[in-house]
């Protein structure tokens, strides 16, 4: 044995390589499960952190994404979803950069470091208001376009004239009390919403996670076998491939698409936690990159194949135009098929989206109090509370697009492009 065989290996920036042998230290760790004992979680996997970062990147703006190419052209339409996706890393990574060097462990953290206490309270606001109306608008997809009846009001602010449409529930079982939209609410909150969102550890989402993107894939899968069997039977042209501008009215169009861009990336509120749960602390860039890389793959396939399935005819929600007969054999079928799994996927997204929302409700009411997971009286009261909150949103706003336009114009852009570039200025 030589010196160099006992010199002190190379550390390991994992959560395993923090703990020190200390005389003094105690016996138990400090980390607590979730039913506030102790466990030996080490942290989380690479895998786990790339299904919790998805699933906060792919939710409702996916169904939108088709009318963009229709107004883009397919070969427009596809460079922005991809220059979108580099923006989004580039913003990431100013956000990792900067809390690495002054050692902040939240995205709320950044910006007190960067800007003070109001500026941590603006960017808690700002969350606040997004999620919440992300997740008024999930409730209300899921009650109309999953599961109850369809209104055709994703992202477009259209309705349906007065037309009702039949949704699954209605179209399998006839219409009911217990297919209104309130017991469906209730049922889906009480039985789906609650017990996810009672989870204290964002890595706990990783199963719930992989199968929210596992569904995203189905819906995929489905349009592209509906739009490769047209194809071949010669039923559908090849869609525009460059936007059609005639007037200024067109031209002034195509900027109605940047709403729905910036709204399909915005998953930064997240990557503070993922962060944190990593066993490897290294491995944050390697997965908000793959993570990217994933779901601006579902959404460039989502986007070709919608539009080349329904051409012209793409509604601003491509949901909404499943709800016809495709001209192929086991068309209800099929459309049921969609509807059920992205209403399925919705649900799924939803405690990962309330996750943040919970953290930076208690770090706007209760700033220097001990951490959330270590008081279930709080947890339990704010968990309680936001879900009635989403809840009764839900009932009683009567178009998600009310929720939509405002959650997009003002707080998703701050929380994905003007915060990290502010705090990169500063």
């Amino acid at each position: 044995m030589t010196i160099g065989d006992i010199s002190p290996k190379k550390e390991r920036k994992s959560r395993r390589s923090k703990h020190v042998v200390d005389e003094k230290a105690p016996l138990l760790p400090k980390r607590q499960d979730e039913a506030g004992g102790y466990d030996e979680f080490n942290g989380a996997s690479f895998t786990g952190a790339v299904f919790n970062l998805s699933t906060t990147i792919v939710g409702a703006g996916i169904m939108a994404l088709p009318a963009t190419m229709k107004v883009l052209g397919l070969i427009l339409g596809i460079a922005m979803i991809v220059f979108m996706a580099f923006l989004t890393d580039a913003s990431i990574e100013f956000l990792l950069r900067f809390s690495r060097a002054g050692k902040s462990t939240s995205y709320g953290g950044l910006m007190g470091d960067a800007f003070g206490k109001y500026g941590r309270i603006f960017l808690q606001v700002c969350v606040l208001v997004n999620n919440i109306g992300v997740l008024i608008v999930y409730m209300i997809i899921i009650a109309y376009d999953g599961l109850l009846f369809y209104v055709g009001d994703v992202l477009s602010g259209t309705s349906s004239s007065g037309v009702h449409h039949a949704g699954v529930l209605e179209g399998w079982l006839g219409e009911h009390w217990w297919n209104g939209r309130t017991f469906v609410l209730i049922v889906t909150t009480l039985g789906i919403f609650s017990p996810l969102a009672c989870f204290k550890r964002i890595d706990s989402l990783r199963f719930t996670s992989a199968l929210s993107v596992a569904l995203a894939v189905v819906f995929l899968v489905i349009t592209v076998g509906i739009a490769i069997i047209k194809l071949i039977s010669g039923t559908v042209m090849m869609p525009r491939l460059l936007p059609d501008v005639t007037d200024l009215t067109s031209f002034w169009k195509l900027f109605t698409t940047v709403p729905v861009l910036v709204t399909a990336y915005i998953c930064h509120y997240n990557v503070h936690s993922i962060d944190n749960e990593l066993e490897d602390s290294t491995q944050i860039r390697p997965v908000v990159r793959t993570a990217l890389a994933l779901c601006s793959t579902v959404y460039i396939m989502t986007s070709f194949f919608g539009f080349l399935l329904f051409g012209d005819a793409t509604m601003d929600d491509v949901l909404a135009n499943f709800d016809t007969n495709l001209g192929i054999p086991y068309s209800s079928l099929l459309n049921d098929a969609v509807r059920v799994s992205y209403a399925a996927h919705l649900m799924l997204v939803f405690p990962i989206v309330f996750y943040p929302l919970r953290l930076n409700m208690d770090g706007l009411l209760f700033p220097y109090s001990r951490p959330l997971a270590q008081s279930n009286t709080r947890f339990a009261c704010i968990t309680a509370g936001l879900i009635a909150v989403i809840f009764l949103g839900a009932n009683f706003i009567p178009s998600i697009w009310d929720a939509f336009q405002f959650t997009g114009a003002t707080a998703a852009v701050c929380l994905g492009f003007i915060f990290p570039a502010a705090v990169t200025l500063r």
